[in-house]
């Protein structure tokens, strides 16, 4: 019998060529793992170097693989789209895919802490978080993304664009 399916939200950051390597990293998404919830998609300035902005979005998946097999997929995923490994921590990047939540999951597994800390500390990615799992509560400090995202508050400038993906509108900007 096969175990039960897991909600694991992924972080996706792109800030050279955004839009080709956030569709890539979709579609291949959409390939591994069927149906994928897809937040609008947010500009936000570079945090922690000077660089060009980010596009930022969050994409929820159901799957059967482990924690090292997702982060497995995902750095080839990575490698596969120009990411390099021997660049600086804060720096460009093509394609920037991260586990944010694995079910409930709490503590180190397979090398990836869970959940990610980013979800408290950046707005580009707890703001898309909240929009897709707004009743989702973060498996440690237990309150729901929405109210996270709501007492959130440091500054962190982020903003939706239009962005298109499979012939629909994942998110427009708002004037």
């Amino acid at each position: 019998m096969m175990a039960d399916q897991v909600s694991v939200y992924i972080s996706i950051g792109s800030n050279i060529d955004r839009e080709r390597y956030v569709r890539a990293s979709l579609d291949a998404l959409a390939g591994w793992f069927g149906e994928i919830e897809v937040s609008p998609v947010y500009e936000s300035e570079a945090v922690g170097f000077d660089g060009s902005p980010f596009l930022n979005l969050v994409v929820g998946i159901k799957t059967h693989l482990s924690v090292g097999e997702l982060s497995k997929h995902f750095k080839q995923l990575e490698a596969e789209n120009g990411r390099r490994r021997d660049a600086p921590k804060f720096s460009a990047r093509t394609l920037d895919l991260d586990i944010l939540t694995y079910g409930e999951a709490v503590g180190r597994m397979d090398g990836v802490e869970l959940p990610r800390g980013e979800i408290l500390r950046n707005a580009f990615v707890l703001r898309p978080l909240a929009d897709i799992a707004p009743n989702v509560k973060h498996p440690v400090c237990r309150k729901r993304y929405f109210e996270l995202w709501q007492a959130y508050n440091t500054g962190q400038k982020l903003w939706p664009v239009d962005f298109n993906w499979q012939g629909r509108a994942i998110s427009k900007a708002v004037c």
